[in-house]
């Protein structure tokens, strides 16, 4: 028994994980390249990529734009896999990135933070780039599937469906977060329901793939017979050797216990899930960290109110040095407890999910 194959139009993937991308530099062409050899989908983030690789003779928005063409090259170079990258909707050099992105020939953007509503206006004729919106809820699908087939006469080539346990910004309120009815469990049969209208109208296959929390191979199981095509996994790449973040940066992962995982309001507006440390309790207490804003990176971000830079303070954890920043994490960070390598990581899961269905008695 194997792990099936992940189809996303005329990519196939010999596994069904996208590995997520994690700003800010958590997963670059390092971590990507690793995923993507080993037959998943490596995805470099783009978030502020100006702020962690500036260049002294460009602006913020050209260094971001070379940082991404370097990554790309870079991740390219390193593997034959399948790679993506992850652009926010919510940045203010979207269209940049994606340009960029689409340019270089990248296999799939994966675009959440906001509905990607005007995404394929970006994709020229002959580009054979995937488009994966990031949604949180059924709705989310639908509005996203009309909208692209009135204005552009396509649907997504797949949706990546991000639950309530995933790290990072959230696209849900603290409320939903606590609310059964928004688990993932719960959520994805209505995306998959929803998708399977626009399908049978339009003979195409949109594949759904589960986000947020899925820490196991029984995990990625479970998800599949909800009707998911594959996962999404995040945290668990973090505390691996392929990761683009300081040793120190995974060390908290390590050293994280279950109670130390908590849910921040991020300065961009969005509750964020965290593990807790100094920083985020001077915060917490109503410090201020004062700082001069690079750029505007988040268009939500109200810079000139915020008691901290959170692309600053990202881009510190992500260099060690934690004093100055945090890390973000999913809400089984806590369950790690060493580093292995991709290919490890990869092996340790395929092991699980076989074990899952023979003892499930899934074909």
């Amino acid at each position: 028994m194997t792990f099936p194959g992940l189809r996303i139009g005329d990519l196939v993937a010999r596994v069904p994980i996208i590995q997520g991308g994690m700003g800010i530099g958590i997963s670059l062409s390092g971590l990507a390249s690793a995923v993507a050899d080993q037959g998943g989908v490596g995805v470099i983030a783009t978030a502020a990529l100006g702020v962690l690789c500036p260049d002294n003779e460009l602006g913020y928005l050209e260094s971001s734009v070379k940082a991404l063409r370097e990554e790309i090259r870079k991740a390219r170079e390193a593997t034959k896999g399948i790679l993506g990258v992850n652009i926010m909707v919510a940045l203010t050099n979207f269209a940049d990135m994606v340009k960029t992105s689409i340019a270089e020939g990248i296999d799939i953007i994966l675009s959440g933070a906001g509905l990607p509503l005007d995404l394929p206006k970006y994709r020229k004729e002959g580009s054979s780039t995937k488009l994966v919106p990031i949604i949180s809820s059924a709705k989310a699908a639908r509005i996203i599937c009309k909208r692209w087939l009135t204005r552009y006469g396509m649907l997504p080539d797949a949706f990546v469906v991000e639950g309530p346990l995933a790290g990072g910004h959230l696209g849900f309120s603290r409320e939903e977060l606590r609310d059964p009815n928004c688990s993932l469990e719960r959520i994805i049969p209505e995306v998959v329901a929803a998708v399977e209208v626009f399908e049978r109208e339009n003979g195409v296959k949109i594949p759904v793939i589960a986000a947020g929390g899925i820490y196991t191979g029984a995990d990625i199981l479970e998800f599949l017979k909800l009707g998911a095509a594959g996962v999404q996994m995040g945290t668990r790449f973090v505390a691996t050797h392929e990761c683009d973040a300081d040793e120190e940066f995974k060390k908290a992962y390590i050293e994280a216990k279950e109670e130390d995982l908590v849910i921040i309001e991020s300065p961009v507006g969005l509750p964020g899930r965290a593990i807790k440390n100094d920083f985020i309790t001077s915060i917490e207490k109503g410090l201020k960290k004062p700082f001069k804003c690079p750029y505007h990176c988040i268009t939500s971000c109200n810079c000139s109110e915020s008691p901290y830079c959170i692309s600053m303070a990202l881009a510190n954890a992500r260099k060690g040095k934690l004093k100055g920043g945090f890390a973000f994490a999913g809400q089984n960070a806590w369950r790690i407890d060493r580093i292995l390598s991709v290919k490890e990581l990869m092996e340790s899961l395929e092991q699980e999910y076989d074990k899952a269905v023979e003892e499930s008695g899934t074909s």
